[in-house]
């Protein structure tokens, strides 16, 4: 453990349990261990997602939808592996949405999802944990929502938006915080594009294609601010994907990319600076690699 960044906030938001790994686990597991306070903030349960263990089918939302609850577990000890103490749903304990499915699917229209959020209320949820944690850096999705899914796009405006409100000294209770930097996450198109050339020659696929274009979650590189060396914390990431066996296959593409890339594809996060100014160190790219850096 590290006291580096001892004093300082970073508060992730996302859509659903197994995002968080994902997009942010090196990330995670690296500030937690070098002496920040890591706050992540999940806003549904997940409840439509596929069921990959065959033995727990029955808790899709087409059978008993327990989904959620079962769900929940995962996440915690998802955070257990990355060291993660302060994790929370949006709105709990008084209010719950729930996942609202892929785009273009008949739960988008039911009244609970988050999708059907409304926005200043949703957002007004996460503003009272904003000035309680009073983090210097934000991170959540792009105004796509990463690949467009609803409730990641939902994610984005609600964290947007509460950080507006967070600053606004006259909206709800509580001290005005404005937090310092804001970053959107993202995967630059080079990285993708080895990825699959890497895969091809060693007779895999980069998630079942052989063309970048056809993944909706890759941005040219020039848009990609900062970067984060994970690679120390990769275990951490991997043993934390593990614990969302629901919905990441151990024999799925995530974990064999893991064992043709390693460290090339899960040990380096990438980001998007949307608010606050680049600060070095930077890489030879020209990219931060500290998202406290300058604060």
């Amino acid at each position: 453990m590290s006291t580096e960044f001892a004093g300082k906030s970073l508060l992730l938001v996302h859509a659903h349990p197994d995002d968080e790994t994902i997009n942010n686990g090196a990330t995670m597991a690296r500030y937690v261990a070098m002496g920040a306070r890591v706050t992540l903030v999940t806003c549904t349960r997940g409840e439509e997602g596929e069921v990959l263990v065959s033995e727990l089918a029955h808790l899709a939302a087409s059978a008993t939808d327990q989904l959620g609850t079962h769900r929940e577990t995962e996440l915690r000890d998802a955070m257990i592996a990355l060291g993660v103490t302060d994790h929370r749903f949006l709105g709990a304990p008084t209010k719950k949405w729930r996942d609202s499915g892929m785009m273009g699917t008949e739960p988008n229209n039911r009244s609970d999802v988050f999708w059907q959020a409304d926005l200043d209320e949703a957002a007004g949820y996460l503003v009272k944990i904003i000035r309680e944690v009073k983090p210097d850096v934000l991170v959540t999705y792009d105004d796509f929502g990463g690949y467009g899914h609803p409730d990641h796009i939902q994610a984005h405006r609600v964290a947007m938006r509460a950080a507006e409100l967070a600053a606004d000294g006259g909206f709800g209770e509580g001290e005005a915080w404005n937090i310092a930097k804001i970053y959107w996450n993202t995967m630059p198109r080079s990285v993708v594009e080895e990825g699959i050339k890497t895969m091809k020659e060693q007779g895999g696929s980069f998630f079942g294609t052989e063309n970048v274009d056809d993944l909706p979650f890759v941005k040219p590189d020039e848009v990609v601010t900062s970067v984060i060396d994970g690679a120390a914390y990769v275990e951490a990431k991997m043993n934390a994907m593990k614990a969302h066996p629901t919905q990441i296959a151990l024999d799925g593409p995530f974990f064999a990319l893991s064992n043709n890339l390693g460290n090339t594809v899960w040990g380096f996060e990438y980001y998007t600076l949307v608010k606050g100014e680049k600060a070095g160190p930077f890489d030879a790219n020209g990219r931060e690699t500290e998202l406290f850096a300058g604060l």
